[in-house]
């Protein structure tokens, strides 16, 4: 069975930084594409920032330059920095994996991580 727990969530205040990290069991992630989702408050779930197997990366535009998402295969892990937080990155943040080595939207996510609040105060 397939399990993935976030961790590394909590109250910040606007500009802090946070490391969020995604612990996968039950198989390696390597060959999967993994993502980050967040769903705020009364708002749907959005794509955040997505990684492929062979490491290429693509973010929302709402977190380019200020969130990097990063992989070890190794420690079958996913981590997702957060630099210069903002009131509006409030929101619970979900890691997912897709079977496949590339990522190509929510839909095809095959597992789903139970999520971390993440609080940014102004």
């Amino acid at each position: 069975q397939v399990q993935l727990v976030e961790s590394g969530g909590g109250l910040v205040q606007a500009g802090d930084s946070l490391r969020l990290s995604c612990a996968a069991s039950g198989r390696t992630i390597s060959g999967c594409a993994m993502a980050w989702f967040r769903q705020a408050p009364g708002k749907e779930r959005e794509f955040v920032a997505a990684i492929n197997s062979n490491g290429v990366t693509n973010y929302a535009d709402s977190v380019k330059g200020r969130f990097t998402i990063s992989r070890d295969n190794a420690k079958n892990t996913v981590d997702l920095q957060m630099n210069s937080l903002k009131p509006e990155d409030t929101a619970v943040y979900y890691c997912a994996l897709d079977r496949s080595s590339r990522y190509s939207g929510s839909r095809f996510m095959d597992y789903w991580g139970e999520g971390t609040l993440v609080t940014v105060s102004s």
